[in-house]
């Protein structure tokens, strides 16, 4: 692990956290406007997350698709919390930059054979969550489902277990917050919340543990 990489990693998240109320504002309507998320706070949130997937992967040639990926999950945070939808441009942009990225790093690395394991890992995650969603009252939206595609594309590069791990920590931690929300009475049975954030954040998670 290199101080100098993860520094600049960090450094560049907390930068890109900066921007983000910024950028999401673009995406409205939002019951609570995105600019009003604290970018001090976003910024330190985004230089934790590119710290550790400096320290996760080091100077591999698919950290820039990781962090192009995780620039954009930021947005995607804040807008979705706001207001309870993952733009599809954003969402779009994920998938594609971070694919092309991982083209480079894979011609780069000379391992053409892990992009189909990258391809297999979308595929897979994008099957399961439309079944999620098309479950009996499901609170899943479609743009959860190709959020998690684009988020299987990069678990699926590093491999199965980060693949299984990142399908099942969204569950967990999304479990886990909507019970300490109940016991404080801070939303009902029936309140909506968004699910990209735990996408994400089971992603990040995956990618550090495993």
């Amino acid at each position: 692990m290199s101080v100098g990489l993860v520094t600049a990693a960090a450094t560049l998240g907390a930068l890109a956290g900066l921007a983000t109320p910024r950028i999401a504002r673009r995406f409205p309507p939002a019951p609570t406007p995105p600019a009003d998320r604290p970018p001090a706070v976003v910024a330190v949130v985004g230089a934790v997350v590119f710290g550790g997937l400096a320290v996760a992967l080091g100077p591999d040639p698919a950290l820039p698709a990781f962090l192009l990926v995780a620039a954009l999950g930021l947005v995607l945070a804040v807008v979705d919390l706001s207001c309870l939808r993952l733009p599809d441009p954003l969402v779009g942009g994920a998938a594609l930059g971070g694919g092309v990225a991982l083209t480079g790093a894979a011609v780069a690395a000379g391992t053409p054979g892990r992009l189909p394991l990258a391809l297999a890992g979308a595929a897979l995650s994008f099957t399961l969550y439309v079944v999620l969603a098309l479950l009996p009252r499901s609170r899943l939206g479609f743009g959860d489902v190709k959020l998690a595609a684009a988020l299987g594309l990069l678990l699926g590069w590093l491999g199965w277990p980060s693949l299984w791990l990142g399908l099942l920590l969204p569950h967990l931690l999304n479990g886990v917050l909507v019970l300490g929300l109940l016991a404080a009475r801070r939303i009902r049975r029936d309140t909506a919340l968004p699910f990209g954030p735990a996408l994400l954040a089971g992603a990040w998670l995956a990618t550090l543990l495993t």
